[in-house]
């Protein structure tokens, strides 16, 4: 005679049914994920828009990333490779002779054993700042090039260019890395990009005759408003801001000014 099973074990069956099913699915998962990582090899780092990032690797090598950057990084035993997929990264390279240190932005290869270096994909170029050490580039069927501390050197697809920077044009290329923009002498052009690199809100600028304009000073990268502030307060610029959160710069002269009062009145 068969047995017959109440309603209160038929839900209890069930439900330890449906843990089980759960629990196999999620031992899938990360079984899928461990052997992807196995596999491949390969980390990947981000920082989102508006954050600086710092990562340690497992070499105790770091990767500082600014904003909206990206890398890929994948150690064996006979080389430490990292690439960057976008934006800007500057290296605090550990040493080990025997596994040398490779960045791949581009087409071209930037080789470190020890060393510090900061590297920055611009639209149509890449930019590299050497600040400890040597480094080596190679790009396409060029000859390869060694970069020293204090120097730099501009990157195309078929081109290396050196370039001598100094302590100080140096300092003003990584102070992203504490957070700080140092202006000496930019356009407002060059500094609202700048800026715009870690807001969702752009600087706009309306008038081209801000564009040429120029401004120094050491700025909070987070902090635009000191650098609007500074604008109005010692440049012919006055600020429109949008309900979205963006800032239209326009030239401010005499009936500008006229109708911003006659507005507010």
């Amino acid at each position: 005679m068969p047995e017959i099973v109440s309603e209160e074990q038929q839900r209890r069956l069930s439900r330890n049914i449906m843990i089980a099913a759960a629990v196999a699915i999620l031992f899938f998962i990360f079984a899928a994920i461990v052997t992807v990582r196995t596999f491949s090899g390969v980390d990947r780092y981000e920082a989102a828009l508006g954050e600086i990032r710092d990562v340690t690797l497992d070499d105790g090598s770091i990767v500082h990333l600014n904003s909206d950057s990206e890398v890929e990084v994948r150690f064996t035993g006979h080389g430490r490779k990292v690439r960057i997929v976008k934006g800007e990264a500057s290296f605090d390279v550990a040493p080990d002779s025997e596994r040398p240190f490779d960045v791949e932005v581009r087409s071209a290869l930037i080789r470190a054993v020890g060393t510090a270096f900061n590297v920055r994909m611009r639209p149509a170029l890449t930019e590299l700042t050497v600040t400890h050490g040597t480094v080596t580039v190679h790009c396409g069927n060029k000859a390869q090039q060694r970069v020293t501390a204090g120097n730099g050197a501009v990157i195309q697809p078929r081109t290396i260019v050196l370039t001598r920077l100094g302590d100080r044009l140096v300092s003003q290329r990584i102070a992203w890395r504490h957070q700080m923009l140092e202006l000496d002498g930019e356009t407002i052009e060059q500094a609202t990009a700048e800026f715009n690199r870690y807001r969702k809100a752009p600087i706009l600028i309306g008038d081209t005759r801000v564009s040429p304009l120029r401004i120094g000073g050491r700025f909070r990268v987070h902090d635009s408003r000191a650098f609007l502030s500074a604008l109005e307060r010692t440049l012919l610029v006055r600020t429109v801001r949008g309900e979205d959160g963006s800032v239209m710069l326009l030239y401010r002269d005499e009936e500008s000014t006229q109708a911003s009062e006659s507005d507010r009145s």
